[in-house]
């Protein structure tokens, strides 16, 4: 079995695979204080209610942290005996890539590439909604040639509230109606609307420059909060899309 750990500003994404299949997947806050030690016992254990501890073999890892990169790969080495593959531009990747600085490309975003070339068609453009908001584009020629990114809604929201000193915390929910009528309602429109009208603008601009349409493929937390607001729909919702990709990219590294 393979442990796939997407590491994230905000949270840690691991899923365990039995061949192309998610059997077990957790999600973690991201902890930068926390030691190699204190992850190896904490992933141990987690894995041990499972009982997959001596189950998992390998690891492949993808990491945007570059302080728990190597911590967390030292933590499986040490406490389960399991080597891991690490994503980077320096791999073998499905897709080619073509960016102007290929060491800048972050490992979530060349998983999500390789991910919607092999399991979507191309051309391709991958939404991610994580801590920031991401647009990954693979063209018809099967080269990643980079996307946009932009703040992703939390962050929205959290500076909303800590910017002002009347505008509430509020958890990131689907409005009722496009005009809010109170405080809250008024900034979730704000922030969830609203980004979707982004989305549907950027596509639309990618879509131009491209010269083409393209498959669209929403993945992490918010995908189906914006879903309902697009003009242009997502062609397919994969939660899982970027643990997908890694193990695309493991299998892909290991023959």
């Amino acid at each position: 079995m393979l442990l796939a750990a997407d590491i994230g500003n905000t949270n840690i994404t691991l899923g365990v695979f039995d061949g192309d299949k998610i059997v077990h997947s957790w999600r973690l806050s991201t902890e930068i204080t926390r030691t190699e030690d204190e992850y190896g016992v904490f992933l141990k254990n987690l894995l041990r209610e499972t009982n997959l501890d001596t189950k998992v073999k390998s690891a492949v890892i993808s990491s945007v942290v570059v302080q728990l990169t190597e911590r967390i790969e030292t933590a499986l080495k040490k406490y389960m005996g399991i080597d891991s593959l690490i994503i980077s531009h320096k791999i073998a990747t499905n897709v080619t890539l073509k960016t102007d600085n290929r060491s800048q490309i972050g490992a979530d975003r060349i998983a999500n590439a390789c991910a919607a070339s092999i399991l979507y068609k191309s051309p391709a453009i991958v939404v991610d909604f994580g801590t920031a908001t991401s647009f990954d584009i693979v063209n018809k020629d099967n080269e990643f040639i980079g996307g946009i990114i932009t703040a992703g809604m939390k962050i929205q929201a959290d500076a909303l509230s800590s910017k002002t000193s009347k505008l509430p915390k509020l958890n990131i929910e689907a409005p009722e109606h496009a005009i809010g009528h109170n405080t809250i309602d008024a900034m979730l429109s704000g922030i969830v609307r609203g980004h979707a009208a982004m989305i549907d603008g950027l596509i639309e601009e990618c879509e131009k420059e491209l010269g083409y349409k393209t498959t669209i493929i929403a993945t992490g937390g918010y995908s189906s909060v914006i879903s309902k607001y697009l003009k242009r729909k997502f062609d397919y919702i994969n939660p899982d899309l970027t643990l997908q990709g890694m193990k695309i990219l493991y299998d892909l590294n290991s023959k």
